[in-house]
């Protein structure tokens, strides 16, 4: 039977989609490999805490603002299918979500137990090889995450543990010596469980550990996480290894031998032992389902598929990425890999499938075409928007003026609008938010660094916090900017005093086109 879309994998991306394309009455089916939704979030992360947050009490009752602290729930019309009703807890527990993955694929059109073992393109279809069984589809969309543990080219890294296999029970480790090599999320993860039972702890990687404080991507060593630090810090037998390890061998009296070499000196290679060795380095794309004719180009050490501002491979025409997959386009940089980032992209894509398939252009919404009602429009869109507090840089709010109407479209990626498959328009105002150039190598707690001040315009482009940012195009080019110096990380509702100048703003650039 064809399909007009198959879905690869059931986790909250897939569900995400197909919740949406039930919605609006489509032909599709989701291809699961487990034997429930959420196969990932059964194993992942292996101390079962997640690090996406739920703030249930935010003082607010407007669902929309209210996301933008609920970083777990799936977009839905259906509030019993929030995540606060499933836990209260600010950090919860996987099998929580789970649980919630599993009642949210309810009346979904879902085959479990139905792993992908080939996909083919022959002609302007795909074949899909699963389960022992044949399906075909006029598009695909991968929605199975990154499930490939990433093993790094290091010689010997056979030899060591995996952070998908290690045994979690730090009962395990009773007074041994223990390297993790991996300074990420799961490394410090791992090494956090093992404080109280290790004798030594070393967490190595050749790279500087990003702090997500300081950051702002959430992907980075996130505070839950770094207890570990105090007890390098304070001198507790433990330690951060910066530098690469060259060979991981075994010796023969036990354990381990790793060749080491620091990067921040000159010295030779340092032979260091330890009883265990666990790689903690991260995921990767699985691309071996697909056969040659549908393979996809891979990017970032081949750990995540090249794809377009629509979300589709760049070489494959009609295969589609969702969820944490799409992180390629804002790669360490927003918050596409998560819950509370793709969930909107997935809109976005379900938009854009509507827009390329259906003869159905992205909502919109007229607004008067003067700049007192589109600086209303805008302003009331800051105060509550939840996507755009997310999805900061990557998603935009796009007013379009043509021919004398203006109209209000929501949540476009931005790189997308570039594109130009939005459509036409004599000039677009696109809608941010965004930190401020640099805002990740300032210390946010050192009283000692200046910072622009809230209500100084003329410097706001500069600040490093979460503000506005409102772009004029004409022809594809930006042709002004205004930053609106707001802390929005301090602040609900835009003060009345940013109102003018944007009218003034908007005024300008309407003048130049009449």
């Amino acid at each position: 039977m064809m399909h007009e879309y198959l879905i690869i994998g059931a986790g909250p991306a897939g569900l995400q989609l197909a919740a949406l394309l039930e919605r609006d009455g489509h032909d599709y089916l989701v291809l699961e490999a487990g034997e429930r939704p959420g196969t990932f979030f059964r194993t992942y992360p292996r101390h079962r805490t997640l690090i996406s947050i739920n703030k249930v009490w935010t003082g607010s009752e407007d669902p929309e603002f209210n996301l933008r602290a609920d970083w777990n729930s799936l977009l839905t019309d259906d509030p019993a299918l929030l995540f606060k009703n499933y836990s209260t807890r600010y950090f919860p527990a996987a099998d929580d979500l789970v649980r919630y993955l599993g009642d949210f694929a309810r009346g979904l059109r879902v085959s479990y137990d139905t792993p992908v073992t080939s996909i083919a393109r022959t002609g302007d279809e795909f074949v899909v090889t699963a389960g022992g069984q044949t399906f075909t589809a006029l598009r695909v969309i991968v929605a199975t995450g990154v499930s490939r543990l990433y093993v790094p080219p290091i010689p010997g890294a056979s030899l060591a543990e995996r952070y998908d296999t290690v045994n979690v029970d730090p009962v395990d480790f009773v007074n041994q010596r223990v390297l993790i090599i991996g300074k990420g999320n799961s490394g410090f993860e791992t090494a956090d469980a093992l404080i109280e039972t290790a004798a030594v702890i070393h967490v190595a990687g050749p790279h500087s550990i990003r702090l997500a404080w300081q950051t702002h991507y959430v992907g980075h060593l996130r505070a839950v996480n770094n207890n570990f630090l105090d007890t390098y810090q304070l001198k507790s037998q433990n330690a951060v290894l910066d530098g690469t390890v060259e060979r991981i061998s075994r010796r023969a009296e036990g354990g381990y031998r790793v060749d080491f070499r620091y990067a921040r000196t000159v010295e030779s290679i340092r032979v260091l032992e330890y009883d265990r060795v666990i790689l903690c380095t991260g995921f990767a794309f699985d691309a071996t389902p697909f056969e040659a004719s549908a393979r996809p180009e891979l990017v970032i050490n081949d750990r995540f598929p090249s794809q377009t501002p629509a979300y589709e491979s760049v070489n494959v025409p009609g295969l589609y990425f969702a969820g944490t997959l799409t992180q390629q386009r804002d790669f360490k940089k927003s918050t596409s890999g998560f819950i509370h980032g793709f969930r909107y992209g997935v809109r976005a894509l379900h938009r854009i499938l509507g827009a390329r398939h259906h003869n159905r252009p992205w909502p919109s919404a007229p607004v008067d075409n003067t700049p007192e009602a589109i600086t209303g429009a805008v302003i009331a869109r800051i105060n509550r928007t939840s996507a755009l507090w997310q999805q900061f840089a990557v998603l935009g709010d796009v007013v379009t003026v043509r021919g004398g109407a203006a109209s209000y479209l929501e949540e476009v990626p931005v790189a997308y609008f570039k594109s130009g498959e939005l459509g036409a328009y004599d000039t677009a105002f696109v809608v941010t938010l965004e930190y401020g150039p640099g805002h990740d190598q300032v210390d946010p707690f050192d009283i000692t660094v200046p910072r622009i001040a809230e209500n100084d315009a003329a410097a706001a482009a500069d600040a490093s916090y979460l503000h506005p940012v409102v772009r004029a195009y004409r022809a594809g080019e930006v042709v002004a900017t205004h930053h609106l110096a707001e802390n929005l990380e301090n602040h609900w509702n835009l003060p009345n005093v940013h109102i003018e100048p944007l009218a003034v703003f908007i005024k300008g650039v309407l003048a130049d086109i009449r």
